[in-house]
């Protein structure tokens, strides 16, 4: 399907008309409409030539009068209309894709993130641990330090005492 098709509730909302009146243009024929999935769609420049009629802009000012054919006259028609109409739903369709994407490529930076903090804590436990078990053996070389120095002391003083008593 070819053209900007838009929900009744939305084609309301830009236009800011009531949806029943939406609906009376689509029972009249005005409106080009599909449905799909349960929801009607309505194409946004077809309605356009019911909501704004031809206007003829006569030296910067308007005139209803479509009977002047001058050459400095410029007949807006329907077609400028739909074309503007068009435009701007092509924007804005642009603009909602570009939201969707943007919000994607955050739900993607979120779970990376997220990735990246688990890693980060698996990390730190294991830093933890291992700062843990070097403080252990830390304090079992420490003790026997002591030990050896005890030991080196006790050995030392008797050789001290046994020389001592020889002389």
């Amino acid at each position: 399907m070819e053209g900007n098709w838009i929900s009744v509730e939305e084609f309301a909302k830009a236009l800011n008309i009531d949806e029943v009146d939406v609906y009376h243009m689509i029972k009249e024929g005005s409106a080009e409409t599909y449905e799909e999935n349960g929801t009607l769609y309505v194409r946004s420049s077809s309605a356009s030539n019911v909501l704004t009629p031809d206007i003829v802009i006569e030296n910067g000012f308007n005139s209803k009068d479509q009977n002047e054919t001058r050459n400095e006259n410029h007949l807006v028609g329907t077609q400028f209309v739909e074309k503007t109409i068009g435009t701007i739903m092509n924007l804005h369709e642009k603009v909602i894709d570009s939201k969707d994407e943007t919000i994607s490529v955050l739900k993607d930076e979120n779970a990376f993130m997220k990735e990246a903090l688990y890693s980060m804590q698996e990390l730190y436990d294991e830093d933890r641990k291992t700062i843990e078990t070097l403080t252990e053996q830390l304090k079992l070389c420490q003790e026997e330090a002591i030990f050896m120095k005890r030991k080196y002391k006790m050995m030392w003083g008797k050789v001290i005492e046994g020389y001592a008593n020889e002389s």
